[in-house]
């Protein structure tokens, strides 16, 4: 009986110290490179490059058109069967499934990067606009077979949550690049000359896909499946994951992919309005710059790796409950800011505050998705859910503007920001009490891919 009882018991949780300990695991360190990779090309083909066509005189209706480069992002699931189960052109037999992918995909972003410098909105902008299309689609796909390749390679809940940090601090990294940093490059040597070195920085991506190791889960899969699909292949590709989704989730499928798509919410809305809000408070945007560039980045970079730990100690439920209360209430000090005026002292909190909310925040929602997972559709799975949890900001957060403006009739503009701001926290309220849902009634999870080597 005793013998009984000790067999079932749980496995007790690691310390603070092992946890710590195994932040220096050679596969962490390949993450954070494929995270900076992930991160890199996103804002070049984003607000960054709205930089670049504005100061090149386009006008602003065709930088909106523009920005649908970026719906690449959002409709990824698409064609992310094709990369679950078929191999990369000429890559794949060389490298697998998952690196080949990889490869492709960072060769393709390196050359259209390459090519924007080259082209210039001045040279052509239906030639520059192809380009960004074409990194966002390359972006899009990379950012598929990463989180496919994160997800594989963990041997258990713990090593994923790792990898999630991981993935998260080296994304950061490449936005505080991209957002910040290459506005600085851009005033001394050019936009044409930086987005060059931001095409070579992809290399970097490049690296690690080479010192990475083919997840064996998906060694099986390329052996099981070939590199070409049947009719039932494809019906298995497209449809299979969906069904596996809902078969292994059961009713509580449905409460999930709600709690994914409320729970960035409030980031997307007020998103669009943080700028224009630091230019009418009065905060120069050097100001602005150099908060983000120090201590906004550190505070970025302790929520992504406090949001990691906390996943290790307590479990992927308890940091997403977590991540849900920090979020939303950060948008609480931008309202305190536009009530206390441009004082650099107390933007500087707010932006520590913010910053180490988001970050807390994206590492408990990543690793929530990815622990939700089923081996065998790993790419079509994620890629379906980290498409559904941004659709529905991204449709909301283009009527900021108008909330604002409309806020602002009968009060001060700074007023109006106020409540538009405590509004969006207002917006995380839903996704809270879904998350205490999940909490009380924690239903089992889906499990990772198995360990390498294992029966």
């Amino acid at each position: 009986m005793t013998s009984d009882t000790t067999a079932v018991a749980p496995a007790a949780r690691p310390g603070w110290r092992q946890v710590v300990g195994r932040l220096g695991q050679p596969k962490v360190a390949v993450m954070l490179l494929l995270g900076f990779a992930s991160g890199l090309p996103f804002m070049l083909v984003g607000n960054t490059m709205g930089f670049w066509l504005r100061e090149g005189g386009i006008e602003l209706s065709a930088i909106g058109f523009l920005s649908w480069v970026g719906l690449a992002y959002s409709l990824k699931f698409l064609w992310a069967p094709v990369v679950d189960k078929v191999d990369a052109p000429l890559l794949g037999r060389w490298l697998g499934r998952r690196r080949g992918w990889m490869a492709l995909s960072q060769i393709t972003v390196i050359l259209a990067l390459a090519g924007m410098a080259i082209v210039k909105p001045e040279g052509g902008l239906m030639a520059f606009a192809v380009m960004a299309l074409v990194a966002a689609f390359a972006s899009a796909t990379q950012d598929i077979v990463i989180d496919a390749w994160r997800i594989e390679s963990s041997n258990n809940g713990e090593e994923l949550a790792l990898l999630s940090a991981g993935y998260q601090l080296g994304y950061r990294a490449a936005l505080l690049v991209t957002d910040a940093l290459i506005l600085i490059l851009a005033a001394y040597i050019g936009w044409s000359i930086s987005y060059q070195a931001m095409a070579m920085a992809m290399g970097l991506g490049l690296l690690a896909t080479f010192l990475a190791r083919e997840p064996a889960a998906a060694l099986r899969a390329a052996t099981t499946h070939g590199s070409l699909m049947t009719g039932r292949g494809l019906f298995d590709a497209v449809a299979g994951p969906f069904i596996a989704f809902f078969k292994q989730h059961g009713s509580w499928a449905l409460l999930m992919l709600l709690t994914i798509s409320l729970y960035r919410l409030p980031d997307f809305v007020m998103g669009p309005m943080a700028n224009p809000f630091y230019a009418d408070l009065g905060i120069d945007k050097e100001t602005v710059g150099a908060v983000r560039g120090s201590i906004g980045l550190f505070a970025s970079l302790g929520g992504i790796a406090a949001a990691g730990l906390f996943a290790v100690r307590f479990g992927f439920v308890a940091t997403l409950l977590m991540g849900a209360i920090l979020g939303p209430g950060s948008n609480l000090a931008f309202a305190y800011l536009a009530h206390h005026g441009a004082d650099a002292t107390v933007f500087s909190i707010a932006m520590v505050i913010d910053n180490f909310s988001t970050g807390f925040a994206g590492v408990a929602l990543v690793g929530y998705m990815s622990s939700l997972t089923n081996v065998g559709y790993t790419a079509t799975q994620y890629a379906l859910l980290s498409s559904f949890y941004a659709l529905l900001g991204k449709v909301l957060k283009g009527m900021s503007g108008v909330a604002v403006e409309s806020l602002e009739v009968g009060r001060t503009l700074l007023d109006a920001y106020a409540l538009f701001f405590v509004g969006t926290a207002l917006l995380g309220l839903p996704a809270l009490l879904l998350c205490l849902l999940l909490v009380m009634r924690r239903p089992p999870a889906a499990p990772v891919a198995e360990a390498p080597g294992s029966a």
